[in-house]
């Protein structure tokens, strides 16, 4: 079966050995932050919180060599934006040489799944990536086949659950289709991924259910029951996420590929920047997602288990806020790698806390906050502004944790917010005389004002067991 098997194998047996938790759960491991923790200290924290898998968004080296002789099985990802550059096959063999075969040695990466794009069919694109997503998918695996991996190691196209939909007059699961305007193309994508054994990746949001839509049934966004379910020809759907999957297996099942393996590449709940982004509703929403996984209970046309990456592992304040505020607040850890609530990642319903980031280190413990003797206040509109353009201040938004501030107050937040964000240089900290520098905390007990992380500061990665394994023993077995 040849030695890429073997070290799958040994990477498993070491996965059981120290793992814990729902089987199969990954999460999203973005990175599109100002002040990233180190990848190593992310390595750790999973670790740490026996998280198995992980979705990335690129292919970026720190991660991937703080990924190496993790055991951790990985995703890793093209970005949109190269998906044209993939279209030539020399290309896309030359990124499967740099991101795959290179960390495909002893002690390297566990890769698993090539991520192509993300989300490229979004009806906001106007179709520009419509052309090159297939191609890029067929030079990706056939590149992959080609250097002999492609037997374990499969590409796949993360797709929002917007390529499928239920006709008007069939508005249920069992009336499931792809788009009109893309089906032929998603048939392909079809054909090609059950050619070569590849799943069929979808990211399911039920927040999005309720966001900007005031009569979408609020309980049906969680796990916990509703009054009236969703009568299906005899099948109760009690909530969005299984009604939404099981769309899109009516949708394979119309096309003959009813029973193509599908991964949920992103699920989760944002807790702010909205209001029904809170931690509340996100404790609610992972209080009842995760034990469903533990019980691999799956939906109705598909009981069984479900492969699943939570969005995400860490707030990211520097995404991009097109589709809303709420697109910087998805992290079941905050920005600094500290559990935002209570989390059984085992779906047993323990009440227990996640494993934080070990040995993170902040900048000085100072603020910049409104200054309240200045005196020409006409152009504080024009700074705040511009503070919170180069800065995050969507905790500032209706409905979000710092809405309730008063004028100075969201001047304070603004102010801070962009000291922090520029590494705390007292020039930040100015603002046509507007401004101030304290060294009290003037976070309130709903809004935080941060203190930015130093991840200069942190730690090398500390020694482990599977790096000891991996270093020392796998040579040896592997010469039996």
């Amino acid at each position: 079966m040849g030695k890429g098997w073997f070290l799958r194998w040994v990477f498993a047996v070491i996965g059981v050995m120290g793992w814990w938790g729902v089987e199969g759960l990954g999460v999203n491991w973005g990175t599109q932050a100002t002040h990233q923790l180190r990848a190593d200290t992310v390595v750790e924290m999973l670790k740490d919180n026996g998280i198995q898998k992980v979705k990335l968004f690129d292919a970026d080296e720190s991660c991937m060599m703080a990924l190496s002789g993790s055991g951790i099985e990985v995703m890793v990802a093209i970005p949109n934006n190269q998906l044209s550059e993939m279209n030539d096959y020399d290309r896309a063999m030359q990124w499967v040489k740099k991101n795959v075969t290179s960390y495909n040695f002893r002690g390297g990466v566990n890769i698993k799944y090539v991520a192509v794009g993300n989300e490229p069919f979004l009806k906001s694109y106007n179709g520009s990536l419509m052309q090159v997503t297939f191609p890029a998918l067929q030079n990706i695996q056939n590149a992959l086949n080609e250097v002999g991996v492609g037997d374990y190691i499969k590409a796949t196209v993360p797709l929002n659950a917007d390529v499928y939909e239920s006709p008007i007059n069939n508005p249920a699961p069992s009336g499931g289709m792809f788009r009109p305007d893309i089906s032929d193309l998603m048939i392909h994508i079809v054909q090609f991924l059950a050619k070569n054994n590849a799943p069929f990746t979808v990211n399911i949001y039920p927040f999005l259910s309720l966001y900007g839509n005031d009569n979408f049934p609020f309980h049906y966004a969680f796990f916990d029951g509703v009054a009236n379910p969703i009568n299906d020809n005899g099948v109760s759907y009690t909530n969005v996420f299984d009604a939404n999957f099981d769309t899109l297996v009516s949708a394979l099942q119309k096309v003959g590929y009813g029973d193509m393996p599908i991964l949920v590449g992103e699920v989760g709940w944002p807790t702010d920047g909205d209001k029904n982004a809170n931690v509340g509703n996100a404790f609610r929403f992972y209080n009842g997602l995760l034990p469903k996984l533990a019980l691999n209970r799956g939906t109705p046309l598909r009981p069984k288990y479900i492969e699943v990456y939570l969005f995400g592992l860490i707030d990211e304040d520097a995404k991009s806020i097109a589709p809303g505020n709420f697109e910087r607040h998805w992290g079941i850890f905050k920005y600094d790698g500290k559990p935002k609530f209570p989390m059984d990642l085992s779906g047993k319903g323990q009440n227990k806390s996640l494993v934080g980031a070990q040995n993170v280190y902040y900048l000085d413990p100072k603020w910049c906050m409104f200054n309240p003797d200045a005196q020409n206040l006409s152009k504080l509109a024009d700074n705040i502004n511009y503070a919170c353009s180069l800065a995050d201040c969507t905790a500032l938004g209706y409905g979000s944790s710092c809405n309730n501030l008063d004028a100075n107050g969201n001047a304070s937040y603004a102010f801070n917010i962009y000291y922090q964000t520029q590494d705390q240089n007292d020039l930040a900290c100015n603002f046509e005389g507007l401004a101030r520098l304290t060294t009290s905390n003037i976070s309130t007990p709903t809004c935080n004002f941060i203190v930015q992380i130093n991840p200069s500061l942190s730690p090398s990665l500390r020694p482990s067991i599977v790096a000891f394994l991996s270093i020392t023993l796998l040579p040896l077995i592997l010469m039996l």
